[in-house]
């Protein structure tokens, strides 16, 4: 420790030695960390940015004091919650000095609010970001299959939930298939072995389409927030809601509630229950399938029953009705035999003017004058010729008699001499 002797001004030797600035703040610096390397303590934070490098700066904050803070990369990415502004911290870490600028700062290995426990307010601040994004709404969950044939179980293969679900399944249902993709349910490396058999169950859909899953099951039996955690990861909650097929979330016991549970379609209060829900109970599937049976047979009994009766009532009021047709059905024979009778009548005087007609139209026919003496010419376009006067010599002509036709050709044409 050096003493500075303020009564006296310090000799020409010393002014000669004295450090630089660069190096009197490297001594600074080293008696710093290597005094305060292992340092607890508590403020608000204040001015929190988090620049491209992934280090996160701020200061930390009371009523009478400041003190600058970071943490770096790697220590903030196990920090489970979120740090903002406001917020009142507990940081673990050393003092250092930044040489460039002289200041001394904090530099934090952990941090932990103040209140809350870390966990638990990680928990709370993923839920209400979820939340404003919608991946609780009610309008995105599905409905369950009324009878799935096949159900995944995503679970750690050998935790007693496993044999839970399989249990209980097998004794509601003993034709179900059940398959089993196993993931550690606890630990660092969980969250993302949940995500992968996520995965998985979709992978079979694809490659076994005659054996398709309908419903999975994702969940693990009780233990602490700590232990549970997996289950509050973002990864696992984001793959849960992007699931196509129904989830039922089983993580823990009835008081324990995960990020998974609210954003899967159903949640159920432990495993068990989650198979109960999975599927009925064969033995009440077959009651009340026998019961629908004998309402059904008791309904189509009472309609035939009915339809009898009404049968026997139209069969006795049926006399009446076969007399009136049998009566219309002469009366129309009656009419039909008038209109046939009719019509001959109608005919035969046809007949008979058509003959009276047609000798009176042979009468006056020009065949007959001919059959007189009489001719008729025409021209070779047939036009009648009715006077000579139209005629010049050369002209062509076809004359007609009873018997024959005769062509001949005009020499020469004269009007008729005039009678006295």
């Amino acid at each position: 420790m050096e003493t500075l002797n303020t009564t006296e001004p310090p000799s020409s030797s010393r002014r000669a030695d004295a450090p630089s600035v660069s190096q009197l703040t490297r001594r600074l610096r080293g008696h710093v960390e290597n005094t305060f390397f292992d340092v607890w303590v508590r403020g608000e934070v204040s001015g929190y940015r988090k620049p491209s490098s992934g280090h996160a700066y701020f200061v930390l904050k009371d009523a009478g004091a400041s003190l600058k803070a970071c943490l770096f990369r790697n220590v903030l990415s196990k920090t489970r919650f979120a740090i903002e502004d406001g917020m009142e911290v507990l940081l673990h870490g050393r003092l250092t000095i930044y040489e460039p600028r002289g200041e001394y700062q904090l530099v934090a290995d952990l941090a932990e609010p103040v209140g809350t426990g870390a966990l638990q307010l990680a928990f709370e601040q993923l839920k209400a970001k979820l939340a404003a994004e919608g991946l609780f709404d009610p309008a995105h969950k599905q409905a369950l299959p009324t009878m799935p044939r096949r159900i995944a179980v995503v679970t750690s293969p050998t935790g007693a939930a496993v044999h839970d679900i399989i249990n209980v399944l097998s004794r509601r249902f003993p034709n179900l298939e059940i398959l089993i993709f196993p993931a550690s349910v606890q630990g660092e490396k969980a969250a993302g072995e949940i995500v992968g058999a996520l995965k998985r169950v979709l992978q079979w859909n694809t490659q076994s389409p005659d054996r398709k899953v309908e419903l999975l099951i994702l969940g693990r039996g009780g233990g602490s927030l700590e232990d549970l955690w997996p289950f509050n990861e973002e990864s696992v909650a984001r793959a849960v809601y992007a699931f196509p097929l129904p989830v039922i979330s089983a993580v823990g016991h009835e008081t324990d509630f995960t990020i998974t549970d609210f954003v899967a379609d159903l949640r159920a209060p432990t495993p068990s229950a989650a198979a109960e829900i999975a599927v009925p109970k064969r033995e009440e599937l077959i009651f009340q399938i026998q019961t629908l049976e004998n309402r059904l047979k008791r309904a189509v009994k009472q309609t035939i029953d009915s339809y009898r009766l009404h049968l026997s009532h139209l069969s006795r009021r049926i006399i009446s009705p076969a007399q009136k047709v049998e009566a219309a059905r002469k009366q129309l024979q009656k009419l039909l035999e008038q209109i046939v009778q009719t019509f001959a009548h109608c005919r035969e005087r046809q007949r008979s003017k058509f003959s009276v007609l047609a000798e009176k139209l042979h009468t006056l026919s020009p065949l007959q004058v001919l059959g007189r003496g009489y001719s008729i010419t025409s021209l070779p376009s047939g036009e009648i010729i009715r006077s000579a006067l139209k005629l010049s010599p050369g002209t062509k002509i076809a004359t007609r008699f009873n018997d024959g036709v005769v062509s001949s050709e005009v020499l020469s044409q004269s009007p008729a001499p005039e009678v006295n």
